[in-house]
């Protein structure tokens, strides 16, 4: 059983205020295109509404079908790069599945925080290989719908973090609960520990949906025993210098701050996992 690590009641309204002002800067780094903002001059929720799809659309990339994907496009498949080369390419894997926030979008891949943790890794002679598994745009869906590649190899350790874009778009929360939970059940069927990183939605689709949307991170860490980062991006969103110009992507710095807040998490869970490796008797593909 998974240690319960990191706040499973952390209060929702940073999350929710960080990503206001992540949704109106990006938006207002874009560039005018008469196509996509000709009305977007009206009311004020209209206005945020439209800054949203547009950034949803331009900043984080798009996934047009991704339940239907059950594995990476080739385009897809030299977009995830498993970093720098740490001569523990042979060894157990840590998989971080999710979307440009975790492939770096905007930066060079050893920028990525993923890189960065397996500098972390590697600075403790810890052999354990980190999988960048983010693709841009992706939604709990895809990352569903690709799972079965992503868990392929000696994985221990799976880094689940998505659902950025699911709240962009306004996806029905029980539809991210759902895909969540059966990438978790799917995962620990294989005996691979499962760590869950939080991500909050816009504040424009009103109380009822942002905090039910933020609820299902610790319920889901609750119910299934996992290690939760209760924010991806605390510390990050909303923070100008520690965000690209479209205010949602970190920069290379903030990048490291988000490594560190998954590293508090991670660090105790690799150490508890010691060298032992992952149960594969059970479970099967796409069960």
């Amino acid at each position: 059983m998974n240690r319960l690590v990191g706040s499973h009641n952390a209060p929702y309204g940073f999350g929710l205020r960080a990503l206001g002002l992540l949704a109106l800067a990006g938006a207002k780094s874009l560039k005018p295109n008469a196509n996509r903002l000709m009305h977007i001059n009206a009311l004020p929720g209209v206005r945020l509404a439209a800054c949203l799809a547009v950034v949803a659309t331009v900043a984080c990339g798009s996934s047009d079908d991704a339940p239907r994907r059950t594995t990476p496009s080739a385009a897809s498949r030299t977009s995830i790069s498993h970093g720098p080369a740490s001569g523990n390419e042979g060894g157990p894997r840590i998989v971080v599945l999710g979307d440009s926030l975790t492939a770096g979008l905007g930066l060079p891949i050893e920028d990525a925080y993923p890189a960065v943790l397996q500098r972390r890794l590697d600075g403790q002679r810890l052999k354990y290989h980190v999988i960048n598994a983010g693709i841009s745009g992706d939604t709990s869906a895809g990352g569903l719908a690709r799972l079965d590649w992503a868990l392929e190899g000696d994985v221990r350790i799976l880094i689940v973090a998505l659902g950025g874009n699911d709240a962009l778009r306004g996806l029905p929360v029980s539809q991210l609960k759902d895909n969540l939970a059966r990438i978790i059940q799917r995962a620990q069927a294989r005996g691979v520990t499962v760590i869950l990183a939080g991500m909050e939605a816009p504040p424009n689709w009103g109380d009822e949906y942002t905090k039910a949307f933020h609820d299902v991170y610790p319920a889901l860490a609750a119910e299934y025993h996992l290690a939760l980062v209760p924010f991806l991006l605390e510390g990050v969103a909303g923070i100008d210098r520690l965000n690209q110009r479209d205010g949602i992507h970190p920069t290379a710095e903030g990048d490291r701050m988000v490594a560190d807040t998954v590293w508090e998490i991670l660090e105790p869970v690799v150490a508890a996992a010691g060298d032992q490796p992952a149960n594969r008797g059970k479970g099967t593909p796409g069960s």
